[in-house]
């Protein structure tokens, strides 16, 4: 329960990091490209049961 509930939040903090606002347009794929690694590594963690 603990490792989904950690995905979930992974998986709101990259919607979140979407540059939505014109001054975060500038920095790339930089945060959600970060969020989404974390995020791949612990889907993976969570479905091999690490976590």
């Amino acid at each position: 329960m603990h490792g989904i509930s950690l995905l979930l939040f992974l998986d709101l903090l990259l919607v979140a990091s979407v540059p939505a606002w014109p001054y975060s347009r500038t920095w790339g794929y930089g945060p959600s490209g970060t969020v989404g690694a974390g995020l791949i590594v612990m889907l993976w963690l969570v479905l091999t049961g690490q976590v």
